[in-house]
């Protein structure tokens, strides 16, 4: 006796638009590779904004980043803000042009060059989130997706890494280790979420309090949101460590994987929005677009890297 297996023709076409989209998105380590150049001349043009050029910007940008951190990120950090306010105008020019060179660099580079600068990305990237972020404040246990960690500069780095070029090869897709580290920055994040200080409603609303200079239709969005966590705090604070957690958990499961990218990524425009205010670029005091952006941009790799990947039929 024969058994005919008949395709759900719901399913069907579900795979057979999947199977098309799959043809016409792919993400490869070339196109990240790029990806953090055009990152890096964003910074450098943020970089060459008249309040980079002044005292200001090792004061009131760099030093804040050492308060409140053990002494081995505290001291380098206010070392380093003290050298560039004696000379924040040389110092800044210096900072821009290095900025620049690496987005061009990594733009226009292949093969040997490619991975000088991909090295020379790391290399800076790291630098700067350990002198100008204070590893965005992961070491004092006060650090959330909301305000920005686990910092620009890292994410820059991790990026780089994830895109160094193969011999032989082309078409790569990012380093498989990528997803390992999409989901260890949910679950991390999660579990920094309710560590005391800002583990309260008060204190996740804060987040979203900025202290002024928004846009009065950002601020509109801002407000009510902040109402309803200092009103709701323990429904608010243990809400984004389980979404959090759920995002980084659902990752390490095929069945799953898809969802946690797509999930991350609306919950964490929405962070952007809210949360970081956009990276404040309207401000003239931006540095970067902030973390946000940048794991968006992790999960957009991510999907088109599974699209980029052959199946086995099933």
């Amino acid at each position: 006796m024969s058994t005919t297996v008949t395709a759900h023709p719901q399913l069907t076409r579900v795979q057979a638009v999947t199977a098309r989209l799959a043809g016409r998105f792919s993400f490869t380590r070339l196109h990240l590779q790029v990806a953090v150049g055009a990152l890096w001349l964003l910074d450098g043009a943020l970089q060459a904004q008249p309040f980079m050029f002044t005292r200001g910007f090792a004061t009131q940008i760099i030093a804040p980043t050492g308060q409140g951190q053990p002494g081995v990120v505290a001291g380098p950090v206010h070392l380093g803000s003290t050298i560039i306010a004696a000379h924040p105008v040389v110092w800044n020019v210096l900072f821009a042009a290095a900025q620049i060179l690496l987005g061009v660099g990594l733009i226009l580079a292949r093969g040997r060059a490619a991975r000088v600068a991909l090295a020379a990305s790391i290399g800076w990237a790291l630098g700067v989130w350990y002198l100008g972020e204070g590893l965005s404040g992961l070491a004092s246990g006060h650090a959330s997706l909301v305000s920005g960690a686990p910092g620009s500069a890292l994410l820059y780095a991790i990026f780089a890494a994830a895109a160094w070029p193969r011999r032989g090869t082309s078409g790569q897709v990012p380093a498989s280790w990528l997803l390992p580290v999409w989901a260890l920055l949910w679950i991390v994040a999660a579990g920094y979420q309710l560590l005391p200080g800002q583990d309260t409603g008060t204190a996740l609303a804060g987040l979203l309090s900025s202290g002024g200079g928004d846009p009065h239709w950002l601020a509109s969005l801002d407000a009510p949101v902040a109402s309803w966590m200092s009103g709701n705090g323990a429904l608010a604070v243990s809400g984004l460590a389980a979404l959090e957690l759920l995002v980084g958990l659902g990752a390490l499961s095929r069945r799953t994987r898809t969802w946690s990218l797509a999930i991350g990524l609306v919950v964490i425009l929405a962070i952007w929005v809210l949360g970081q205010d956009l990276g404040q670029l309207y401000s003239g005091r931006a540095t970067d677009p902030n973390s946000a952006p940048l794991i968006a941009l992790m999960a957009i790799v991510l999907i088109g890297a599974r699209s980029s990947t052959p199946r086995t039929p099933t």
